[in-house]
């Protein structure tokens, strides 16, 4: 099944024991788990909202509201457009290392040339970076 959704049988067993997705039926003598196309598309939803990091709490209210169909359609959006800001802070997050882990090889570059003042401004710069990376890990 792994093949299949990108999630291990260990993450599905999981999944459906708290809720994000329906039991699943089971082979009458082999009790192995039966996936029919109903199955599959709800695991491959479920494994595309993983992918994004949603919380596994998230995931099974956006599970149980797709139950309802269209009367939930403004809490999924509200859960989407959550999920949203978060992955927009993330990218903020990962542009600011981004630009940190420049600076210092911009630093290190100036140091293997002998520029040693664009070396103390570039150090400077990259202290003043860490600060901030420290108070955006905090939010």
């Amino acid at each position: 099944m792994a093949v299949l959704t990108g999630l291990p049988a260990s993450t599905l067993r999981y999944y459906e024991s708290i809720g994000v997705i329906a039991p699943i039926s089971r082979g009458a003598s082999s009790k192995h788990r039966i996936y029919d196309e109903d199955d599959l598309d709800q695991l491959m939803w479920v494994a595309c909202l993983a992918a994004t990091g949603m919380s596994v709490s998230d995931m099974r209210q956006y599970v149980a509201n797709g139950r309802l169909g269209p009367a939930a359609a403004g809490e999924q959006i509200e859960l989407l457009a959550q999920q949203e800001r978060r992955l927009a802070r993330e990218a903020e997050y990962i542009a600011l290392r981004q630009r940190y882990v420049r600076l210092k090889i911009d630093y290190w570059g100036a140091v293997r040339s002998g520029d040693d003042a664009r070396a103390r401004t570039l150090s400077e710069q990259a202290r003043t970076l860490a600060d901030e990376l420290k108070r955006a890990r905090k939010q």
